[in-house]
């Protein structure tokens, strides 16, 4: 469970136009900044994390600085997101996992009993000691810009622990889930108390916001998702309620889930290029949760098509995210690593002299 949050004065972050926005309070333009900002679309990137693994890199204070530093620097975007990986917890606390080029996280024995539960214990902050130092070093190097901390949620972090890597169809997963329940929902509740820990040190480090990312709750029927997945997101975001920072909450191809994934108790609800923002909000609306601020949506293969066809989807998504109290521009998944850098630096200014409101009186 969180510390007693600290009290303090007003961060200097309080007034900027992320925070606005995830607020649902009116602010100079729509926010914008892009998952997975930080990485391999970027040159410097690349440079730096030479001869690095990607867990080793963020392990690191001065890469995971550096390196989250970058597209804030390059792009002029409202937010930094911390340069992490949702694995990392699990790594910290020794289960043996790596992150292989190529294929993404690969677990060396998966969990699918209770012994292999057994392996995954509690995280501490003294398992994480370069994350409160890097997110520390951030906060002050930020100036005023929002960092966004994040973990991933217990179901997608589960499924890479029961499949033992990424998975199209996630048959291990729902299997467990089904075939024992009692055991899927022992282990659920671990990742969340694991997601609670995680993120708990980056809020008392200085995060301004976090996110909790369910990247493959879309491949669930609603049905699964209400009875194996919500109520341990639910129990993440109620345990960081009281420390009054934004909570963002994100998944992929999540169209039918987004009623849902907000009653979970995201003051934030991400969307996904599927969806059109106005009927996101609807859908949020309906379930009894909303309206509350929204973020997305633009097709990252977009990036790919001419400012010509760009920029008339990006007008249309600024148009269609004023139905909701706030709207955060974001993609709607993470930058492709092939983007060209100058123009997400074109969206970002494109979004602000867009969204610029006059000012008041």
């Amino acid at each position: 469970m969180p510390l007693t949050p600290p009290t303090s004065s007003p961060s200097a972050t309080d007034g900027s136009p992320f925070l606005l926005a995830a607020r649902g309070e009116p602010g100079p333009h729509t926010p914008v900044w892009f998952m997975r900002q930080a990485g391999r679309s970027l040159p410097e990137y690349r440079a730096i994390r030479a001869g690095t693994t990607m867990l080793e890199s963020c392990m690191r204070p001065d890469l995971v600085v550096e390196i989250t530093l970058q597209p804030v620097r390059r792009y002029g975007v409202d937010a930094a997101i911390f340069f992490s990986d949702i694995v990392l917890p699990l790594k910290a606390v020794g289960v043996d996992i790596e992150i292989k080029p190529g294929v993404g996280p690969v677990v060396a024995v998966p969990v699918r009993d209770a012994a292999g539960l057994d392996a995954v214990r509690p995280v501490t902050p003294a398992d994480v000691p370069y994350i409160t130092a890097s997110v520390q070093q951030l906060v002050a190097e930020l100036d005023g810009t929002p960092l966004i901390g994040f973990a991933g949620a217990p179901f997608t972090v589960a499924s890479y622990l029961v499949e033992g890597g990424p998975s199209k169809d996630h048959a291990k997963t729902k299997a467990l889930m089904h075939g024992d329940p009692k055991l899927w929902h022992a282990l659920a509740d671990r990742l969340a108390d694991v997601a609670i820990a995680y993120l708990t040190v980056q809020i008392e480090a200085g995060a301004s916001a976090i996110q909790l990312f369910d990247s493959w709750a879309g491949g669930l029927s609603a049905r699964d998702y209400a009875e194996f997945v919500q109520p341990h997101s639910a129990k993440v975001f109620d345990a960081l309620a009281s420390y009054g920072v934004p909570r963002l909450h994100f998944g992929v191809n999540t169209g039918e889930l987004l009623g849902l994934m907000s009653e979970a108790g995201a003051d934030v609800v991400g969307v996904d290029w599927r969806v059109p923002l106005d009927e996101a909000v609807r859908r949020i609306t309906a379930a009894g949760s909303g309206p509350k601020p929204v973020q997305g949506n633009l097709d990252p293969a977009l990036l790919f098509a001419g400012w010509d066809a760009l920029a008339p989807e990006i007008d249309r998504i600024l148009a269609e995210g004023t139905a909701a109290p706030g709207h955060i521009f974001n993609l709607g998944h993470g930058v492709p690593p092939d983007a060209d850098p100058e123009v997400l630096h074109r969206v970002v200014r494109h979004v602000h002299e867009k969204s610029a409101h006059a000012p008041t009186a």
